[in-house]
């Protein structure tokens, strides 16, 4: 289910206008990986925004306001690492991502609560809770 479906219909089409941002003479030199790096040199003509040269990362490029920080499927992105911290999530508007250093067992424990609550789990993995897997079994 995606909500926000303006907001990320605006911010798709504010970045279908924004160039790619490439890192200077990265098009030269094999060694240079595409990934952007601001030019800093004294008589850099990317630096210079010379024409004929590519375009460097400004502020007008940004996106929506409204559309920052949320998650492709519509949902504000909220970092949690226990159960405790889901208390202050809108399962209408906000989605947890459990932090990469919570172990298995908080995990579990996350992900239970926020099926309780109704709240939407980014990233549950392969642990899904006991209460998952009998919904399934009751589908099928």
């Amino acid at each position: 289910m995606v909500i926000n479906d303006e907001l990320l219909a605006a911010r798709k089409k504010v970045a279908h206008r924004r160039p790619k941002f490439i890192r200077q003479e990265s098009w030269r030199y094999d060694r240079l990986a595409q990934n952007w790096r601001r030019p800093k040199g004294k008589d850099n003509k990317m630096r210079k925004q010379k024409s004929g040269m590519p375009s460097i990362v400004k502020v007008g490029y940004r996106g929506p306001r409204a559309a920052r920080g949320l998650h492709p499927s519509g949902y504000t992105d909220n970092l949690i690492y226990n159960a405790a911290e889901l208390a202050r999530l809108d399962p209408k508007k906000d989605a947890a991502r459990i932090g990469h250093t919570v172990g298995k067992k908080k995990r579990i424990d996350i992900i239970n609560k926020a099926i309780e609550r109704g709240i939407k789990v980014l990233n549950p993995g392969n642990l899904m809770s006991k209460k998952q897997k009998e919904k399934e079994k009751k589908k099928e």
